[in-house]
C-alpha cells in the first residue's frame, strides 16, 4: 500500500510540473497561435537565473525575482523578433523559436558551464514534509515531518515497518502548480484582463476600437507564458537538477502534454499532466516484464525469438517512450485532444 501511495504522489507531483510548464505554452499558442519551441530553454534559463539570484540574495526572493526576468526576456523577444515574422505564417514562427532554444542553450553554457550547478531550497523545505508510517501491525499512519527513528524500528522481529518520506520540496511544487492553476482560471475567466487577452484573438480590429493596443497584449502574454515556464524552471531545478540537459529532458514531454490534453485547452494540459505523470512514474517503478503483463492481460506472442525479447525488457526500461505512444494513440482515435476544440 505504500508503495502504490507514495508512487501516486511523486506521479502527481511530476505531472503538476508538467503542468506548470505546459500551462505558459497553452497560454502562448491559445491566446496567440505559436508553438513556442524555445518554451522548455525558458524554463532552463529560469532555474540558472535562480541559482544567480539566490547565491546572492537566498531562495525566496529567487522564487520571484527570476520568473520576472525571464518573462522580460520572453516579451523582448515578441517584440523584437516574433512580431516581425508574425506577418509570414507558422512556419517562420515556429523556425524563429527553434533557433532561439539553440541560442539560449549555448547563451546558458557559455555563462554557467557545461556540468550541473547547485540550486538549492531553503533550509524549510529541507527533508520530508511528512511520512507514511506503515506497520503489519497498526496499518498505515502520516507523520508530519520526519518520523522518529524509534517508530521506523519494529519493537518485535515479527512486525514489519516501513517510513516512506515524501520531499517537501515535491509537496511545495504541488501547491505551487495549483495555485498557478486557480489564477489562470482566474485571470482568464473572472478579470477584464482576461476578457481583453481572449477577444484580442478572435476579434482583434473590435478590440483596437475599444483603445486597447493588441500587439502589446500580445507581448504581454508571450512574456507572462515565459514567466510560468521560469517559474517552473526555479522550482523544478531546485527540485531534481539544474543543467543544460534540462530543457531537452522535457521539451518533448511538454508538447506531447499539450497535444494530448487539446491544443489551446488549459483544463486539458492539466488532465494530460496528470495522466502522463502518474502513468510515467508508474512504470519507471515496476520492474516486471513486458511478457508477464501481457499475459496477464490475456495476450499470448508466438515465436521464441519474440518471447525472449519481451522476457527481458521490463515496464520500466519503456517507460520513456509512453507519453509518445500515448500521443500516437491520441492523434489516432482523438486528433483534438482530451479536451481540445480544434485539430491543429
Amino acid at each position: 500500500m505504500e508503495f502504490f501511495t507514495i508512487s501516486m504522489l511523486n506521479g502527481l507531483s511530476y505531472g503538476l510540473l508538467l503542468f506548470m510548464l505546459s500551462s505558459g505554452l497553452t497560454l502562448i499558442f491559445s491566446m496567440m497561435g505559436v508553438l513556442n519551441f524555445a518554451h522548455a530553454s525558458f524554463y532552463m534559463v529560469g532555474a540558472y537565473v535562480a541559482y544567480t539570484i539566490s547565491r546572492l540574495v537566498g531562495f525566496w526572493p529567487a522564487l520571484v525575482i527570476a520568473p520576472l526576468v525571464v518573462g522580460a526576456l520572453g516579451a523582448v523577444f515578441e517584440r523584437y523578433a516574433l512580431r516581425r515574422v508574425h506577418k509570414f505564417g507558422h512556419v517562420p514562427e515556429l523556425l524563429i523559436t527553434f533557433g532561439l532554444s539553440f541560442v539560449l542553450l549555448e547563451l546558458v553554457q557559455l555563462i554557467w558551464g557545461r556540468s550541473a550547478v547547485e540550486l538549492n531550497p531553503p533550509a524549510a523545505l529541507l527533508g520530508p514534509a511528512f511520512t507514511l508510517v506503515t506497520s503489519s501491525l497498526d496499518g498505515m499512519r502520516v507523520v508530519w515531518g520526519a518520523a522518529p527513528a524509534e517508530m521506523c524500528a519494529a519493537a518485535d522481529a515479527a512486525v514489519r515497518v516501513v517510513c516512506s518520506p515524501f520531499p517537501a520540496t515535491r509537496g511545495f511544487m504541488m501547491f505551487v502548480a495549483l495555485m498557478m492553476l486557480v489564477a489562470l482560471w482566474l485571470l482568464l475567466t473572472r478579470t477584464r484582463i482576461g476578457l481583453v487577452i481572449q477577444s484580442a484573438l478572435t476579434h482583434p480590429e473590435m478590440v483596437e476600437s475599444l483603445g486597447h493596443n493588441v500587439p502589446r497584449v500580445f507581448m504581454l502574454v508571450f512574456g507572462a507564458g515565459a514567466a510560468l515556464a521560469g517559474l517552473a524552471g526555479v522550482i523544478g531545478g531546485s527540485t531534481f537538477v539544474t543543467e543544460p540537459a534540462m530543457a531537452a529532458t522535457v521539451g518533448s514531454v511538454i508538447f506531447v502534454v499539450v497535444v494530448v490534453g487539446g491544443l489551446g485547452s488549459l483544463a486539458g494540459a492539466f488532465l494530460a499532466s496528470i495522466l502522463i505523470g502518474v502513468i510515467q512514474t508508474f512504470a519507471v517503478s515496476l520492474d516486471h516484464s513486458v511478457l508477464s503483463v501481457l499475459s496477464m492481460l490475456g495476450l499470448q506472442l508466438s515465436g521464441a525469438a519474440a518471447s525472449n525479447t519481451f522476457m527481458t525488457l521490463t515496464i520500466s526500461q519503456i517507460a520513456p517512450i509512453l507519453p509518445f505512444l500515448f500521443l500516437v494513440l491520441i492523434l489516432i482515435f482523438r486528433p483534438k485532444g482530451l479536451l481540445g476544440t480544434r485539430e491543429g
